[in-house]
């Protein structure tokens, strides 16, 4: 399932109905909100990229609940949609970038100084996330001025300072298909400073291969096993995960909704995620 900006799928998803034409199943891409789609017909509907969600969520959430056989499940999209999630794991344990959260009528109370991370806790593709110095006058207005805006917009903001690490190291994004680790990608820094709006669904990611060291590995797996109901019932996870202060991996997204997966970016991939598929088409 995927959006109507991109109703042939992404070329990076479209790797897997290949895979998936050789063992007996005929994958169409279809757009989630088209009017005139009888859901029942198909025997999975899978979902890739319905990037246009955002603004929408409650429809999209709505939506899913309708949806015969899901993956991942509608009770997984509603759970994972709001980035409030991370909140409950943390008080699961999960090492995850500190938080605060600012609801509509809340006091808008920006710390003195340093570097912070703006963005609303519903949100695809990095829109409406901007990157403050709040020691700098000028982007102290401008902060206050996007926390308004999404304040306004009847919007949970998120504030996270913004990790130094992500510059040099970048960011670890870990996928996991069928419940089992697949491979991992670097993404490199993408916030450069306030939001100034973006062009389409997403900001552009620089990304290359890597190879998750075990501290990744393990966190990764601690988040996975903190998924409310268990991860046994995920189609495919991405932990995306940043070096915080003293070096050891935060939790920054766990993406069960709609994440890219790369599966151009390591071998077999695609067809890990087609096995996954059809062993889901067999439960």
């Amino acid at each position: 399932m995927t959006c109507q900006d991109l109703p042939q799928l992404e070329d990076d998803d479209r790797l897997v109905i290949d895979p998936l034409a050789r063992r007996g199943v005929d994958a169409v891409p279809v757009v989630w909100d088209d009017p005139s789609v009888d859901w029942s017909v198909f025997s999975l509907a899978v979902l890739r990229s319905p990037w246009d969600y955002s603004r929408r969520r409650d429809e999209f959430v709505a939506w899913a609940a309708t949806v015969p056989a899901l993956a991942n499940p509608a009770a997984t999209v509603a759970w994972n949609t709001d980035k409030r999630y991370l909140a409950e794991l943390a008080a699961a344990g999960v090492p995850v970038v500190p938080t605060t959260w600012l609801s509509p009528g809340d006091p808008v109370e920006l710390p003195a100084d340093g570097e912070w991370v703006i963005k609303p806790a519903v949100s695809a593709g990095s829109v409406d996330t901007g990157r403050y110095n709040l020691t700098d006058p000028s982007h102290r207005a401008l902060a206050l001025s996007h926390v308004a805006r999404l304040v306004e917009a009847g919007r949970v903001t998120m504030l996270q300072p913004y990790l130094p690490a992500v510059d040099t190291y970048g960011e670890t994004a870990l996928l996991y298909l069928g419940g089992r680790y697949s491979h991992a990608i670097r993404k490199g820094p993408m916030l450069d400073g306030p939001d100034l709006g973006v062009e389409g669904l997403y900001k552009e990611e620089a990304i290359t291969p890597r190879t998750p060291t075990d501290a990744e590995r393990a966190v990764a797996d601690a988040v996975l096993a903190a998924v409310p109901g268990g991860a046994d019932h995920l189609l495919y996870a991405r932990v995306d995960l940043i070096p915080g202060p003293d070096g050891s991996p935060l939790l920054v997204e766990l993406e069960l909704t709609e994440p890219s997966l790369f599966l151009g970016y390591a071998d077999g991939a695609a067809d890990r995620l087609a096995t996954a598929i059809t062993g889901t088409l067999g439960r």
